[in-house]
């Protein structure tokens, strides 16, 4: 039989409840009042303070307390109360004023505001500057960098890619395809020292060039998983050679989206040929991207250039060093590897008139398959 004072109901509003819901939740809350906020939740469900008590790992004099709190003063009765201390001597209108200087004004000998210019100039010391701008999450030494893409269709290309992401087709896999070029094949002077207790892992300070490589590598968004392969050379005639082995890795009955970057390799006639007899594959890539962006800054944060790295470190181990001939042909020759190349007739031509003449031999090579001359 119960004894003692009756506990009184406690019933929440829709309000009320969405807002302690929120406390609860939010990361940023202060701990003692996301604490408060489930403490009442709990109690609105009907359960006693003492069983409140056992689940939260709190006492009964806990939750009494703020159970009185919220019924006399709602929401407002869980919030702590000011601290006494000295009176604030910085008035709203010095705050404003050094939020309205640091965002709408520079000195005349910097590009930004510190905390110690800017104290001289409003009349206040460097810590109080440093408090406010900290109150207000501003910070003027800190730049970051954006690039707006002026191709009218960029909404349109980034829903076709995100959507492969977020609800993928039925029957078929998404694959991000992206090629690693320039990869030093360095070797050690001398055999690595293994590591043992109590000393790291030794190697010598100098090493040896062996030429470079290019990885080829296409991620499954799904799993995870990386096909890579890797290549002398960064052309067409590898980029097909690496689309075979997608082929042969991809069971026959799945349909492949493939999405890839602006490369000039990815849109020569080679590869569309080869897409023509590979009616399954779906290529997606922005024309006309800004400049030095690519696919994974509008697909998602989950960029295949860190699986490109990782897989570069798995396999640079199966990597087949080059002869002494092949390096020293690759050296010699000026149009590859020394100075920047010259451009070609067919670079003058406009992306849009490339893309334009590839649509229209995609289509013709459709109706007449015999009409395709190129290696099988």
């Amino acid at each position: 039989m119960r004894t003692g004072r009756p506990i009184p109901p406690l019933t929440l509003t829709e309000d009320e409840r969405d807002t302690l819901e929120r406390w609860a939740r939010r990361p940023t809350t202060a701990r003692a009042l996301a604490e408060r906020a489930r403490l009442v939740l709990e109690c609105a469900a009907g359960k006693t303070n003492t069983g409140v008590a056992r689940e939260l790992r709190l006492t009964k004099q806990t939750i009494g307390k703020w159970r009185t709190r919220f019924l006399g003063q709602r929401l407002n009765g869980l919030l702590d109360e000011p601290r006494p201390g000295a009176p604030r001597r910085i008035t709203d209108d010095e705050v404003e004023r050094v939020m309205r200087v640091t965002l709408e004004t520079t000195p005349r000998d910097a590009t930004h505001w510190s905390t110690r210019t800017l104290a001289r100039r409003c009349g206040l010391s460097q810590t109080a500057v440093s408090r406010i701008w900290r109150a207000f999450s501003l910070r003027p030494h800190r730049v970051k960098t954006f690039k707006l893409s002026k191709d009218p269709l960029f909404i349109d290309k980034v829903r076709d890619i995100v959507g492969l992401y977020l609800n993928p087709p039925d029957k078929a896999l998404v694959l991000c395809v992206d090629e690693k070029a320039q990869i030093q094949a360095l070797d050690r002077t001398q055999p690595l020292l293994p590591m043992r207790p109590g000393q790291v892992e030794r190697r010598t300070h100098d090493y040896t060039r062996h030429g470079t490589t290019s990885l080829f590598a296409a991620l499954n968004v799904k799993t995870g998983k990386v096909i890579g392969e890797f290549h002398h050379r960064h052309r067409a005639a590898e980029f097909r050679r690496f689309l075979d082995t997608i082929e042969a890795a991809v069971p026959p009955s799945l349909d492949v989206h493939v999405i890839l970057d602006n490369y000039g390799t990815h849109k020569t006639p080679l590869i569309h040929r080869w897409l023509v007899r590979h009616p399954r594959y779906h290529v997606h890539f922005p024309r006309r991207a800004p400049r030095g962006s690519t696919w994974s800054s509008a697909g998602s944060r989950r960029s295949p250039t860190s699986s490109c790295d990782a897989a570069c470190i798995a396999a640079r181990v199966s990597w087949r060093r080059p002869s002494a001939g092949t390096l020293r042909s690759r050296t010699n020759d000026r149009g590859h590897s020394c100075g920047p190349r010259r451009p070609m007739k067919s670079s003058r031509a406009s992306p849009d008139f490339v893309i334009e003449s590839l649509t229209r031999d995609t289509s013709r090579l459709r109706k007449n398959p015999t009409l395709d001359a190129g290696p099988r």
